[in-house]
Order: structure tokens, then sequence, then C-alpha cells
């Protein structure tokens, strides 16, 4: 189990955030903390790391105390059994494929399975700058399993990627971490992402744990009323004629509305909108 509670003021772009943080999450359990730019989230992730600590609070992994402030414990980074990737990879350059890998474990058989796990066996003799951004998180990942972590804790791990290759992915990290038994924490702005592979989510808002639960409890409870409410961002806004047209990004997909001139008059390019329509008889095609 991994029980923590964390206070600590931090200073983000938006200004002073007072972070208070409490949660338990079971062993081999996959949970995500989800929310705004800003909110916390990553400093979270660096206080379980021994990256940052916190003013006030405690963290124990397996029953095991890595801080506790007010008993003097801290737990130096080296001394706590987490693995951690970063959005940036954070790879050494001069080092291999299999360098990079091994510079986290002394058993070489090891490393040649976490190769294989992750599909880069063939590519095990190349250095990053030879690698593809998939490629690169893929060596992220296994160098940080690869001194078998009590915790995983992944900060927004494919963020850069695109679409297709991020669902390979997070196939591939999802299957990683049931093969190898792990407890992972995960920082993302996806929900698709976050009801594929959590188990447990963690909303914060401006340092506050604002809900905790399944993915469904957390996004989708008491919103079957019929209306479909979707964020979206405005593109453009033009006049044809009488009436008022808006160029809407809603993920990946473009969407073209009418509104009104009351409407149009409110946006401009660039502002987040939130789009809704009727859901009660909707129409579901599955693509091939």
């Amino acid at each position: 189990m991994v029980e923590f509670s964390l206070i600590h003021s931090l200073q983000g772009a938006a200004g002073a955030i007072a972070l208070d943080v409490r949660a338990e999450l079971a062993a081999r359990s996959f949970a995500a903390l989800f929310g705004p730019s800003g909110a916390g989230k990553t400093s979270v992730l660096r206080m379980l790391a021994g990256l940052l600590q916190p003013e006030q609070g405690r963290i124990a992994v397996n029953g095991i105390t890595w801080f506790d402030s007010a008993r003097g414990i801290n737990l130096p980074p080296q001394k706590r059994p987490i693995g951690f990737v970063f959005q940036d990879y954070a790879l050494f350059p001069n080092l291999t494929v299999r360098q990079n890998i091994g510079y986290a474990a002394t058993d070489a058989a090891w490393v040649d399975e976490l190769l294989d796990l992750t599909g880069l066996s063939a590519l095990a003799g190349r250095r990053p700058a030879q690698l593809s951004g998939g490629q690169k998180q893929r060596v992220a990942l296994a160098r940080a399993v690869a001194r078998k972590p009590q915790l995983l804790l992944l900060d927004e791990p494919l963020s850069a990627l695109d679409m297709q290759l991020r669902a390979e992915l997070q196939e591939e990290l999802a299957a990683l971490h049931h093969r190898l038994g792990l407890t992972t924490i995960m920082v993302s702005h996806d929900l698709g992402e976050v009801f594929k592979l959590a188990r447990q989510v963690l909303q914060i808002e401006a340092g506050r744990l604002t809900a905790c639960g399944t993915p469904a409890d957390v996004f989708l409870k008491n919103r079957l009323s019929g209306q479909l409410s979707l964020h979206a961002q405005v593109l453009a806004v033009r006049h044809e004629e009488v009436l008022y047209i808006v160029t809407l990004l809603l993920g990946a997909q473009i969407l073209e509305v009418i509104v009104s001139n009351e409407e149009a008059e409110m946006l401009k390019p660039g502002d987040d909108v939130e789009f809704s329509a009727r859901a009660m008889s909707p129409y579901l095609f599955k693509r091939r």
C-alpha cells in the first residue's frame, strides 16, 4: 500500500498554491493524477520520489516510512525504490539503449528481458539520437523499471507522441504494469488515457484533492442527463451571408457549427469553450 499526506506551498504561473493532498493506494494499483496545469500534480510525483521535500506530511510505501516531517525522516531519492519516467525522457545521450537500461540494473539477463518486453532488442546498440520519440519513450520506461521499483512514477510519459503511437504505447504500458506487478502513479491530461489505464483517479485542482475514485466515479457521476458536453477550442469565426459559423477543434476532429450573432461577438480564435448537444438518442457507428 502507498499512503501519503503532503502539505507544501507552491509558486506557479497563476500564483501561490497551498498543496494539501492525502491519499491511499492499493499495492499493484494503477492511479492517475488528473487536473489542470499548475494544480500540483507533478509536484506530488516529485515529493514521492524525494526530489522535493514537503513542508509537512508523511509518505509510507508497503509499511516503510519514506518521509515523516514530525519524526524527521526523509529518505533520499537513491534509497527510495522508485522508477521515474519524465516528459523529456532524460536519457543519457552518450550511452546505448542497452547501457541506458543497464545503468539501473546489474543483472544482464534482466536487461535482455526488458529489451525483449519493450521491443528494443534490435536497437540495443543505438544511442538516443538515433531513435524515434516512441523508441526513446520505451527506453525511458525500461530504464525506470530496471531496478524493479516498488513504485513507478510517470509524468505525462506519452504526451509528446502522435495519437496512433500513443495508443500503442498505452497498451504496452498496461501490459508491463500487469506483467511486473507494479504500483503505478501517472500524471495525465488525457481522459481517454486515464479511462484506459487507471483504476483509481485522484483529481487535483489548485493543490486540493477534489475527487477520488474510479474513472467512472470521478468523471461520469450524475452525467446521465441526456446532454453531451465536450471541451473544444475555437479555431475561427466567420460571417457568411446571414449566418455566423464557428470552427471548433474537438480532440483531433474539426467541426463547424452555426451560432447566433450574440454568441459570435463573444468568441475569438483560441478561446476554450464547452460544446453541448442532446445525447439521449445518439447514433454510434463502429469505425473499421
